[in-house]
C-alpha cells in the first residue's frame, strides 16, 4: 500500500507457512484478501514475498506463475519487494544459523537468488522498482581463520556482483530497475555499517571493476556506478538497534559512502534495562523469549564497542550485571514494553521522522516473523495482528 507518494509499505510474508510453493500459495489466500481488505480497500495492496528455495522452484514450473499473477490481479494484490534471506524452511523446526545456508560462498545461493529476480521482474507492475533482501555473505563463526574469512567475502562478492550484471540485463530487456538488498545482522558475516562500507571498498568494488568491465566491456567508473545502483542495503531497524546505532547517523554515512537503501524492515528487537532495585523480574521475563527455532543474539554495548553473546540462553545460564541488553527476536511493533521488558520501538519511530525529511527509500516492510513462538500472553490472531502493526505504522508515520 502507497502512504504517500514516495513510500510503499507491506508486510512480510515469512511470517507464514512457505516451505513449498502449495504451502506459500495456501497461505496468501488465507491471510492477504483479509489484511487488505482491512488497510487498503480501495488501492491495490503490495506484498512482501517470501519464496523458499523449494517454492521458488515449483513457481517457475508450468502454469504455476501465470495462475499466481492471475490471483494477484483478482485481488488487487502485486509483489514489489521479496525476502530471499532464509533458502529453506522457515517455521516449525530449528533454524538458528541455517537462515544463512546456503550462503554465498555456494552455486546454491547464486542461481536461487537469480532464479527469483526472473520472477520477480515477471510480477512487478509497470513503473515500480522492486528488490530482494539477502543474507549478509554467510554466518562468522564458518569461518574460523582470517584466510576463510577472506575466502567467502571474495566468494560471496563474486556471486553479488553476478547478480548485479544479471539485474543491468533485466533493466536492458525490460526496462525494470530491480536491486540486490544485503541485510547485515547479528553475528553476519556483516554486521554493521562500518563493516558494509569495507566490503563495498575491499570486495564488491575491485571485484565488480573487473568482472564488469571484462562481461560487459565498460570502464572502471561505470562499473562502479552499475555496482552503486543494483547492490544496495537491506535496513533491518531490529539489527541496526542491536548495533547500537542511531538511524540518522547511519542513513547519513551511507549517502556519504555513495549506498543506496534499497528496502527499509520495519522491526524491533527487545530491549533490557538493568533495574536498580534488582533484575529477578526482567531474568523471568526474558526467559520466557528463549525458544529453539530461531537464533536470538543479544548485544551489549561495553566501552563503547558491541560485544554480541551468540544466543540468548548464554545470557540466561549466567546472569550478569549488566545495565542494557538488546535481543535480536523481532517483537511487535505496536508494543513499546513487554512486562518487565522494554523494545527497540524508539528507533523505529526515529527512522520513521528522518524518512519524513529524508525519504532514502521507497520500500518499507513490516517483518515481524516470530508471532509463533512468541511468548503466549502475547499470541494473537495472525491477520488481526499483521493488520495491527500496519495500522500502528500508518497512525505514527
Amino acid at each position: 500500500m502507497r502512504i504517500d507518494k514516495n513510500f510503499q509499505l507491506t508486510y512480510c510474508t515469512n511470517i507464514h507457512p512457505g516451505f513449498d510453493w502449495k504451502t506459500t500459495f495456501d497461505s496468501l489466500k488465507n491471510h492477504v484478501p483479509q489484511i487488505k481488505q482491512k488497510v487498503s480497500p480501495s488501492e491495490p495492496f503490495g506484498l512482501g514475498l517470501r519464496l523458499s528455495n523449494k517454492a521458488s522452484e515449483e513457481l517457475a514450473l508450468s502454469g504455476n506463475l501465470d495462475e499466481f499473477q492471475q490471483w494477484l490481479s483478482e485481488n488487487e494484490v502485486y509483489v514489489f519487494t521479496m525476502n530471499g534471506f532464509p533458502y529453506g524452511n522457515f517455521h516449525n523446526e530449528r533454524v538458528k544459523d541455517d537462515v544463512h545456508a546456503p550462503d554465498w560462498t555456494t552455486p546454491e545461493r547464486l542461481i536461487y537468488t537469480k532464479r527469483m529476480f526472473d520472477q520477480l521482474a515477471a510480477l512487478l507492475p509497470e513503473g515500480n522498482t522492486g528488490g530482494i533482501s539477502t543474507s549478509p555473505v554467510s554466518y562468522k563463526y564458518w569461518h574460523a581463520t582470517e584466510e576463510a574469512t577472506k575466502s567467502a567475502f571474495e566468494t560471496g562478492g563474486k556471486g553479488m556482483v553476478e547478480v548485479a550484471i544479471h539485474l543491468h540485463k533485466i533493466e536492458k530487456e525490460t526496462g525494470k530497475y530491480l536491486h540486490l538488498d544485503i541485510e547485515p545482522e547479528p553475528d553476519g558475516m556483516l554486521e554493521n555499517s562500518d563493516e558494509v562500507l569495507q566490503f563495498f571498498k575491499d570486495y564488491l568494488l575491485p571485484i565488480g571493476e573487473t568482472m564488469i568491465g571484462d562481461t560487459l566491456g565498460l570502464d572502471v567508473e561505470d562499473a562502479k556506478k552499475l555496482i552503486y545502483r543494483y547492490l544496495t542495503v537491506c535496513y533491518d531497524i531490529c539489527h541496526f538497534s542491536l548495533a547500537y546505532e542511531e538511524p540518522k547517523e547511519t542513513f547519513e554515512k551511507f549517502e556519504k559512502a555513495g549506498i543506496a537503501i534499497g528496502k527499509i524492515q520495519v522491526s524491533a528487537a527487545l530491549k533490557i534495562l538493568s533495574n536498580p532495585s534488582g533484575n529477578e523480574e526482567i531474568w523471568k521475563a526474558l526467559a520466557l523469549f528463549d525458544e529453539p527455532t530461531y537464533l536470538h543474539q543479544v548485544t551489549e554495548k561495553v566501552g563503547g564497542k558491541v560485544k554480541t553473546y551468540n544466543d540468548l540462553p548464554i545470557v540466561l545460564e549466567h546472569k550478569r550485571e549488566f545495565k542494557e541488553l538488546r535481543a535480536h527476536f523481532h517483537v511487535p511493533i505496536f508494543l513499546e514494553r513487554f512486562g518487565a521488558l522494554d523494545s527497540t520501538q524508539d528507533h523505529i519511530l526515529k527512522v520513521m521522522k528522518y524518512l519524513k525529511e529524508h525519504p532514502v527509500s521507497k520500500h518499507l516492510e513490516i517483518e515481524t516473523y516470530t508471532w509463533d513462538v512468541l511468548p503466549s500472553a502475547l499470541k494473537k490472531d495472525l491477520s488481526e495482528s499483521i493488520i495491527r502493526e500496519i495500522d500502528w505504522f500508518v497512525e505514527k508515520f
